[in-house]
């Protein structure tokens, strides 16, 4: 028989779910009452972005998204409509598509940065000093090695990056 969670397994669990849930209604709140559109579309655009040549295939974004994007092609058809990304064929693979940061994406993403960025200080850098942020990445991290964990590059690098 495998082991059960200890009680305070179970209680980490539950405080680490309803937190995060808390703290990203909070901001989508914040991006909300400042005029922006929901997070998600600040991820997809930051990922677009951050590919080499500003474009990734749909796969590829929804894998890369931070936040679980479980409509990813509504989300880039959003995204498009509004003029801040673009589909293009695949030369190589014709039934292969790319989506493509616009300038317009990227001035919204921009844009978003700030009040993202002041959400993230509000809810979280406001609440824990340096060390104890790096104590909880630290711990966060050890979660995430057997879930597929991302690397990101330092938030020092570039300020327009998600410091979750």
């Amino acid at each position: 028989m495998k082991r059960k969670p200890s009680t305070e397994a179970t209680a980490a669990w539950i405080r680490l779910m309803r937190v995060q849930s808390r703290v990203l209604d909070c901001v989508e709140q914040d991006l909300k009452k400042a005029g922006f559109p929901p997070l998600a579309w600040y991820d997809a655009l930051l990922e677009l972005s951050r590919a080499p040549s500003g474009e990734l295939r749909p796969v590829e974004l929804e894998r890369q998204m931070l936040i679980p994007q479980y409509s990813t092609s509504r989300l880039i058809d959003r995204l498009v409509d509004e003029g801040l990304a673009s589909r293009r064929e695949c030369k190589i693979d014709k039934r292969g598509q790319f989506v493509e940061i616009t300038e317009a994406g990227r001035e919204l993403q921009k844009r978003m940065w700030g009040a993202y960025s002041a959400a993230i200080e509000k809810y979280v850098g406001s609440k824990l000093s340096d060390a104890d942020a790096v104590k909880l990445s630290n711990l966060l991290d050890r979660l995430g090695c057997s879930c597929g964990e991302m690397k990101l590059p330092p938030a020092a690098a570039n300020e327009t990056m998600p410091s979750r």
